[in-house]
C-alpha cells in the first residue's frame, strides 16, 4: 500500500491544506455569531498560504478560488449564496488572489536559488573532489618516477599507464561538464553520418585502461549495419555509460555490453552487478548531478547519466534504469530513420 501511495506523497501539502480548511470551515461555522468576518476571512487565507508557499501556481489557484467560495457561501450575507451586495468583500476576495500569488512568487525565487546553490555546491564537489584525485594520481606517479632511478620498465610503464589514465579522466570529466551546459542549452545541432556501431564500442574502449577493457567487459555486437547519427555524440554516450558501469559495479564483477539490432531500433545494454538500489532512486539517477546514496566514496560528478539521456533524446530514443536480480540495466533504444544502401 505504501508503494502505491508513494509517487502522491509529493502532494500531501494539498491534502494537508484541506484538511485545514476543512477544520477552519467547522470552527468558524460553529462559532460564527461570536467572530467577526474579518477574523474569519483573515483565518481562511491560512489554507492558500500553506499551498502557495510551494510554489505551485495552479493549485494556489484552485486553493484560492475554494476558500472564496466557501467564504462567500457560508459566511458573507446573504449567506448559503453566492451573491455579494457589498464590493467591500470582492476586494476581500481579490486580496486572496493577490495574498497566495505573492507567496507563490516568492516560493518559486527561493526554489531557484536553492537550486542555484546546489549546483554550485556540486560544481565545487567536482573540483575539489572529482578532479583531485586523478591529479593526486599524476603528481604521486610522476614523483615516483623522477625521485627514483632505480625503476625498471615493467614499474615505469604501470606508473606511465597511471597518468596516461589518470589524465584521460580529467579530459573525461571536464568535457562532460562543458557538454552537459551545452546540451542543456538546446543549442545543438546534430552532424549526422553513417556510424558503425563496432568502431563507436572499440573508440569508446579505448578511453579506459587496457586491463579495465580486457578483463572486466564482454562485448557483444550484432551485425547492425550502419546507423544514422551523430557519431562523435555516440561515442561519448558509450563512454559515459561504461564509465558509470566501471564505477559502480561490484569488485571483479563482469560488465555486459550488448548493441542488437531490433530492425525498427537499435538496442543498447550494460548491465553490471552492484548493491541493490531501489526503484524509486534509479527514476533519478538520470538527473543532472544525481547521486545515489552512500557512493561518497566513488567518484563521479553526476552527470554521465544525464549526458547519456540527452544525447539519447537528440536521437529521439528512450534510456531507462532496470533493476535486475544483482545489478542494473541500463536500456537504450534508438530508431533507425532509415538504412544504408550498400553497394
Amino acid at each position: 500500500m505504501k508503494n502505491l501511495l508513494f509517487p502522491y506523497r509529493q502532494y500531501n501539502y494539498i491534502l494537508k491544506a484541506l484538511v485545514i480548511l476543512l477544520i477552519i470551515t467547522i470552527i468558524s461555522h460553529m462559532f460564527r455569531n461570536s467572530l467577526d468576518i474579518i477574523n474569519i476571512t483573515l483565518i481562511h487565507i491560512i489554507p492558500v498560504i500553506v499551498v502557495a508557499i510551494h510554489g505551485k501556481g495552479k493549485t494556489t489557484f484552485f486553493m484560492t478560488i475554494l476558500c472564496v467560495v466557501l467564504l462567500n457561501f457560508l459566511y458573507i450575507p446573504p449567506i448559503y449564496s453566492f451573491s455579494v451586495h457589498n464590493e467591500l468583500y470582492i476586494w476581500s476576495f481579490l486580496i486572496f488572489g493577490i495574498v497566495g500569488w505573492i507567496i507563490t512568487y516568492q516560493a518559486k525565487s527561493l526554489n531557484t536559488q536553492m537550486k542555484q546553490n546546489e549546483l554550485r555546491e556540486s560544481l565545487l564537489h567536482i573540483i575539489s573532489h572529482d578532479l583531485r584525485t586523478p591529479l593526486s594520481t599524476i603528481h604521486g606517479s610522476i614523483n615516483l618516477i623522477l625521485s627514483n632511478n632505480e625503476l625498471n620498465e615493467t614499474n615505469k610503464n604501470s606508473l606511465l599507464e597511471d597518468i596516461n589514465y589518470a589524465s584521460i579522466r580529467m579530459e573525461r570529466l571536464i568535457t562532460n561538464i562543458l557538454d552537459s551546459t551545452r546540451l542543456s542549452s538546446g543549442n545543438i545541432n546534430l552532424k549526422l553520418q553513417w556510424c558503425d556501431f563496432e568502431d563507436i564500442v572499440g573508440v569508446a574502449l579505448d578511453e579506459f585502461s587496457q586491463k579495465q577493457s580486457d578483463e572486466k567487459v564482454i562485448v557483444n555486437i550484432e551485425e547492425t549495419g550502419l546507423f544514422w547519427g551523430d557519431n562523435t555524440l555516440l561515442t561519448q554516450l558509450v563512454v559515459n555509460l561504461l564509465d558509470n558501469a566501471f564505477k559502480y559495479s561490484t569488485t571483479n564483477a563482469k560488465i555486459d555490453f550488448e548493441v542488437l539490432d531490433y530492425n525498427n531500433y537499435i538496442k543498447i545494454q550494460v548491465f553490471n552487478e552492484t548493491e541493490f538500489i531501489d526503484e524509486e532512486k534509479l527514476k533519478n539517477i538520470f538527473d543532472k548531478f544525481y547521486r545515489v546514496e552512500d557512493t561518497n566514496d566513488i567518484s563521479g560528478s553526476g552527470i554521465g547519466l544525464a549526458i547519456c539521456k540527452s544525447i539519447v533524446k537528440l536521437h529521439n530514443g528512450e534510456i531507462k534504469a532496470i533493476s535486475q536480480n544483482n545489478g542494473i540495466l541500463i536500456e537504450i533504444n534508438l530508431p533507425v530513420l532509415k538504412r544504408a544502401k550498400l553497394i
